[in-house]
């Protein structure tokens, strides 16, 4: 009875647990897709593009000063933990203009941290806006073109968030004011989503050496 039970401590329940954990990712390790078919950022300056990229997408608008905070909130809280994965970039949208502004603004996140994925796009009023609408989100601009709500885009360009928040419910966004939430919930789904990636690349590595 008793070499049994060691069998089933050591063996069993490890197997037990690794399956538990397994069918988990599997069911619950995705992020829900929330819009589909983003249009790419073609239409403003800049250089940058979300295809084939894992995006943290935000809008500084034409009020740079003004979203400073949030800048940093999310570079402290997001970017330093996950911006050393080789896919994760983060993109500002701001007005055209302010080109000055943002270069100074990522000089001084730079004192915090290596911000070579830290990228900017630069639009017209119209342009922001029309994006912005694009992700049908039921979140508004603010008059200065600009928002404190950062969202995640995944590699086909479709935004990602939450379809069963506690909170909201549907999870489009996430206010970059608030520290706690970067902490509680966009933390955690942006592992997921990099886990979500990291799982099919480790599938398609296996089933190219079959």
């Amino acid at each position: 009875m008793k070499k049994t039970f060691v069998l089933v401590v050591l063996f069993i329940l490890p197997l037990v647990a690794y399956l538990f954990f397994a069918s988990g990712v599997n069911n619950f390790g995705k992020l829900p897709i929330l819009t589909s078919n983003l249009q790419e950022l073609s239409d403003f300056n800049g250089n940058v593009t979300l295809r084939d990229k894992i995006t943290i997408l935000g809008f500084l608008g034409n009020d740079i000063e003004k979203r400073k905070g949030n800048a940093f909130n999310l570079n402290q809280k997001i970017y330093k933990r996950f911006g050393k994965f080789k896919d994760l970039q983060l993109v500002m949208i701001a007005s055209e203009g302010t080109e000055d502004e943002t270069a100074a603004l990522k000089k001084e996140l730079g004192e915090f941290s290596d911000v070579t994925k830290w990228h900017f796009a630069f639009g017209t009023h119209t342009e922001i806006a029309s994006f912005f609408d694009s992700l049908k989100t039921g979140i508004q601009l603010e008059e200065d073109m600009g928002s404190p709500y950062v969202f995640i885009i995944d590699k086909d360009l479709s935004l990602r968030g939450r379809n069963d928040d506690e909170d909201e419910g549907v999870k489009y966004g996430f206010n970059t004011t608030s520290v706690a939430e970067l902490n509680n919930k966009m933390e955690d789904d942006v592992k997921i989503i990099l886990a979500e990636y990291r799982l099919a690349l480790k599938k398609n590595n296996a089933d190219r050496s079959k």
